[in-house]
């Protein structure tokens, strides 16, 4: 794993002579402790006076970009993205850069599984990157089937869809099928900015190997900047690692249960406007109200999709538990054998759990693993997850997951519920794409009459 610290706030006030970090921290609190504003430059001891007394605020102002390559998709999954949102990522995504599942550098594989459980056995380190080179066996066996397949399907599905379209698109939505299973400790990239009590925050917390070596790696690389902040990290000293359950079931979709919907709040529903291209809803006051209105569910769903869902920071997720189950995605399972392969995979992860530490376990997890958890969103955070979801550039997991929802809660209250008119595509309430050239090519006449929410295959 390669971090390397690519920015931080630059002050852009001349002649300041401290440590830039430690001035804009006391500049914060000194605008809240005297009536006039106070020039950068004027120090208080913010060890003593902001980081022990827990004044922290001040310490948000200060923030950190990291360029991470060679993590695993597990140790961001079930690592950085898993904990409190106060970062902003972007990940490589598996949809655009297919080459890292088909050509992968096994050696890199076998040398993070080296590195981090330095702990189990060369036989036991053999069975996993038996298992990985497993999953990408299967994967590289059907991916020409499955592409063909998609690309009738996308036919079918999708009648506007150009000849380029589908050209380009269906070894995408092939490879993102497929990768149900790749293991998750597939080496991949990210951008990572955070400010600086949450790197202390999310240094102290770490719980996997992996988060304990990033965040050594980010603390390091900014303490060599700013030295005279040490006292800000220190360890907590705690693993975790994910339950995982033995259900050994294949399934074909996410489940969603509807737990909890407000009794009397009543939603603002939003304008268009007001969600795209900029998304206002926490931001202006008319739609405060919502804030106040909660949605809980219950969701089973893939690996792969739990990375998509923690994009959506607003929405609050309980302690993830891996089930033992496994998603197969409609393509492949249309593919002779690869159900009895997704069972296999699913038995061979099974038995690797029981002789590997349950950190490496959860590691090597395939993307098809499913995992459960509660998810709890105010209105506004439910209306900004749910805008792309029901979208066709959505992948088919996350989409098939916010039909669930919109059908639970239409069974709930009703096919007029007003919330309703909120959890659809941009196409279907404004009559045209939102995304331009990414157009996915369905049949937004059917808005009108007709199956506008159906079962996608593709």
């Amino acid at each position: 794993m390669k971090v390397k610290l690519k920015a931080e706030t630059k002050l852009i006030e001349e002649g300041v002579d401290k440590d830039e970090l430690l001035a804009l921290a006391s500049h914060a609190a000194l605008k809240c402790y005297q009536a006039r504003t106070p020039k950068i430059g004027e120090m208080i001891n913010v060890e003593a006076r902001l980081f022990n007394p827990g004044h922290h605020t001040t310490l948000e102002h200060h923030s950190f970009t990291f360029d991470v390559e060679g993590i695993a998709v597990s140790d961001i999954t079930l690592g950085a993205h898993l904990g409190a949102p106060f970062y902003n990522s972007d990940q490589r995504s598996g949809r655009f850069c297919a080459e890292m599942f088909l050509s992968p550098d096994f050696s890199a594989i076998d040398g993070y599984i080296k590195y981090f459980w330095p702990e189990i056995s060369a036989p036991q380190r053999a069975k996993a990157m038996k298992f990985v080179n497993n999953g990408v066996g299967v994967y590289r066996k059907y991916l020409g089937a499955a592409t063909k397949l998609a690309g009738e399907f996308i036919a079918k599905e999708r009648p506007r869809a150009s000849g380029r379209y589908i050209e380009n698109n269906a070894p995408k939505i092939a490879q993102e099928q497929l990768r149900m299973f790749i293991p998750a400790i597939f080496p991949t990239g990210f951008d990572f900015t955070i400010d600086l009590i949450t790197l202390a925050s999310l240094y102290k917390a770490a719980w996997t190997p992996g988060l304990l070596y990033l965040t050594k790696q980010m603390a390091d690389q900014v303490l060599a900047r700013h030295p005279d902040i040490g006292y800000m990290f220190s360890r907590r000293g705690k693993e975790w690692a994910p339950k995982i359950l033995r259900q050994r079931k294949i399934k074909f979709k996410p489940t969603l249960i509807l737990r909890e919907l407000p009794a009397s709040g009543r939603a603002v529903i939003p304008a268009s406007e007001d969600m795209h291209p900029v998304d206002l809803l926490h931001f202006l006051p008319e739609y405060m109200d919502n804030n106040t209105n909660d949605v809980k569910t219950s969701v089973e769903i893939s690996l792969a999709c739990l990375g998509q869902d923690q994009r959506h920071r607003t929405v609050r997720r309980s302690e993830p538990v891996l089930t033992g189950n496994f998603y197969l995605p409609p393509l492949p399972a249309m593919l002779p054998g690869v159900i009895g392969l997704a069972q296999k995979s699913l038995n061979s992860w099974l038995d690797l759990v029981k002789i590997v530490p349950p950190s490496l376990a959860a590691a090597i997890a395939p993307y098809g693993a499913m995992v459960k958890y509660t998810k709890s969103g105010s209105f506004n955070a439910i209306f900004h997850e749910q805008h792309k979801r029901e979208c066709w550039c959505a992948q088919e997991e996350i989409y098939h997951l916010g039909v669930a929802l919109r059908l639970a809660i239409e069974k709930a209250k009703g096919k007029k519920y007003p919330v309703l008119r909120v959890l659809e595509p941009h196409c279907y309430r404004a009559g045209v794409c939102a995304e331009g050239p990414r157009y996915c090519g369905r049949d937004i006449s059917l808005r009108e009459s007709g199956d506008y929410f159906p079962e996608r295959r593709v």
